[in-house]
């Protein structure tokens, strides 16, 4: 029997959710392959408990080849997709470059850094969305720490124990959070006591509150716990310029730092506007039912795609992990809908709410409209995340329970060098374009 064979390209929320409701709902109808970089998916919520060293880096990704037995795995990155021949061509992670057929074609190659024109950032900022990334960090916080302990100016000591996060939206406000426990506790350990001086930890948004895209009670209950633990929000702030020793803000003063880490949002990866279909801010549009319009062999979701939102006519989801998950189980049932097995469907959503890990046993959360904080938001965002993650739960809940016991280690591990995490949206173009105010996304 000729089996349909369908691509999936990207292996994030959409990608990992769209192969795995297909290779259930198809089985025999289609041979599934998955193009990634990687062999596995990556939890990307808990990423900032990776880099504050409360997580093992393994415990946020899942192995493609061990939970999508039915799937077959490319390692492999799209660098073009050919409409007219259905094909994807790609590089693999050695140089190599190949091609894959298709007849069902499923995009979901996510997003990357946004990086905006100013100067400076490309050289002296580390963006925050990949396992890379929080190892580096990890390092990097530890290191700053360490060296700060023994540096002959109180300058230089300042310099290294100053910590700065740009756009306080999810990412930000969490590697915030949970960066200020790590370094008080980095700092606890070290025999000269506060005579480094003190840890500073500045959270920065062009937007009036931090967490601007949520509700005001989750924003208030994130800024006030931020602010008692230490950290020094700036709202109203953007940056001007960065460079080796420090920011300068758009109110002119300048910060002297050795950390700038750069959480200003996403924006689609550039492959989706390079397929030369319609899109919309640079996400590829399509009906409700996750099809492109004119190719119904091609299904896109999640921060690829522009779906429409049945919640607000004339808008479209927002780039989230909920609806991604989400879109990415519905564009594999319609594609195995499109195969013979099964009705296809429109996509449709109810909010569940929104939760945002403030570290140790602070949270903020809003279940089902709830809105909830402090211990209790705390146990229901953890418990959130062990049932939205599609593996790894015991190790996970093993690794909370051993840093609520056990002081965290805090060594270097040296596995990430600071050149082989570059903000992968920089360009020699923006750096030469004057800077304008930062905005989140």
């Amino acid at each position: 029997m000729i089996r349909s064979r369908v691509v999936v390209v990207g292996a994030g929320f959409a990608g990992f959710q769209a192969a795995r409701a297909l290779s259930r709902a198809a089985r025999d109808k289609a041979e599934i392959i998955v193009l990634n970089p990687t062999d596995y998916f990556l939890y990307l919520p808990l990423l900032p408990q990776v880099a504050a060293g409360i997580l093992e880096p393994r415990r946020v990704t899942v192995s493609i080849p061990d939970s999508l037995p039915r799937v077959r795995l490319v390692l492999g990155e799209a660098v073009g997709i050919d409409l007219a021949e259905r094909r994807v061509h790609y590089t693999d992670p050695e140089g190599g470059s190949g091609a894959l057929e298709y007849d069902r074609l499923v995009l979901a190659v996510g997003s990357v850094n946004k990086l905006l024109p100013v100067p400076g950032i490309a050289d002296h900022a580390h963006g925050f969305r990949g396992l890379p990334e929080a190892l580096y960090l990890r390092d990097h916080i530890t290191r700053q720490i360490e060296m700060a302990a023994t540096a002959t100016t109180s300058q230089e000591r300042a310099s290294r124990r100053t910590f700065v996060v740009v756009g306080a939206g999810y990412t930000g406000t969490e590697v915030a959070a949970q960066g200020k426990l790590f370094t008080d506790a980095l700092t606890r350990k070290q025999r000269t006591g506060d005579q480094g001086g003190p840890v500073r930890w500045l959270l920065l948004d062009i937007a009036e509150r931090v967490l601007p895209e949520l509700d005001r009670r989750l924003s208030s209950t994130a800024d006030r716990v931020l602010r008692r633990r230490g950290v020094d929000i700036r709202t109203g702030t953007s940056v001007k310029e960065a460079t080796r020793d420090g920011v300068l803000l758009d109110d002119g003063e300048f910060i002297d730092t050795r950390t700038l880490i750069w959480c200003v949002g996403v924006r689609p990866d550039p492959l989706v506007s390079d397929v030369g279909l319609p899109v919309e801010r640079g996400r590829l549009l399509v009906d409700s039912r996750l099809t492109v319009p004119g190719h119904p062999e091609v299904f896109a979701c999640g921060d690829a795609a522009a779906v429409p939102d049945p919640t607000r006519p004339g808008q479209y989801t927002p780039m989230t992990a909920q609806h991604a998950s989400r879109q990415g189980k519905l564009a594999g049932l319609n594609v195995a809908a499109s195969l013979g097995r099964g009705e296809q469907r429109a996509y449709s959503h109810h909010d569940l709410g929104f939760l945002v890990d403030l570290g140790g046993v602070q949270a903020a959360a809003n279940p089902l409209g709830v809105p909830l904080s402090g211990p209790l938001a705390g146990a229901v965002t953890r418990g959130y995340h062990l049932a939205a993650m599609p593996g790894n739960r015991v190790r996970v809940a093993a690794d909370w329970l051993l840093d609520a016991a056990l002081p965290r280690q805090s060594v270097q591990l040296g596995l990430v060098r600071s050149w082989s995490v570059p903000l992968d949206t920089a360009s020699p173009e923006l750096a030469r374009v004057p800077a304008p105010t930062v905005n989140e996304e």
